[in-house]
Formats: structure tokens, sequence, C-alpha cells
């Protein structure tokens, strides 16, 4: 068992540091980190220039920091969910 938790930290270690040892030096700005959301609008207007949206967002967020944190949290609140639900399943399996 103490051999298996040593050989799951060093796996963890090594997928952290992986990308980090990948795309040294690289940013946003070599394209390596854009968003799929531009991705897919620029692929349509290459496609077919006469689109046109079917609608528009009902509310954009004021700056980009605030969308990055309206994302965190609905991430997190996810999180949540799913730890709570493997949680009571684990709860529920060990009291039978």
């Amino acid at each position: 068992m103490k051999y298996e938790n040593i050989i799951l930290i060093l796996l963890v270690i090594a997928i952290l540091i992986a990308p980090m040892v990948m795309y040294h030096g690289l940013g946003e700005d070599d394209g390596k980190f854009g968003g799929a959301d531009d991705q897919g609008a620029d692929a349509i207007g290459e496609l077919d220039h006469n689109y046109k949206p079917w609608f528009s967002s009902i509310w954009e967020p004021p700056s980009g920091e605030i969308e990055s944190l309206l994302f965190a949290v609905q991430a997190a609140i996810g999180a949540i969910i799913i730890g709570y639900a493997f949680g009571y399943w684990r709860g529920q399996s060990k009291k039978d």
C-alpha cells in the first residue's frame, strides 16, 4: 500500500510537470492556448460569408476577469456535486 501511494504521487507530479516542459516559452501569442470558441467562429466565417448568428447573448460579462471568475465558480460547483455523489456512493457501499 505504501508503494502504491508513492507511485501515485510521482505520477501526479509527472502529469503536472509534463505540460510545463512541453510548452515552455510558448504562450497565447504563439497560438498554443487559444480558445475553442474563437476557432469555431473563425471556421464558420471562412466557410460561409453570409452567416448570421441566430441570437446574441442576453448578458456579457464586463471584462475577461469576470468571465474567468464565473467559469471558475461553475467548475467549482460541478466539482462539489461530483465529489458529493462519489462520497455518497462510497458511503453507501461501506454501509452494507
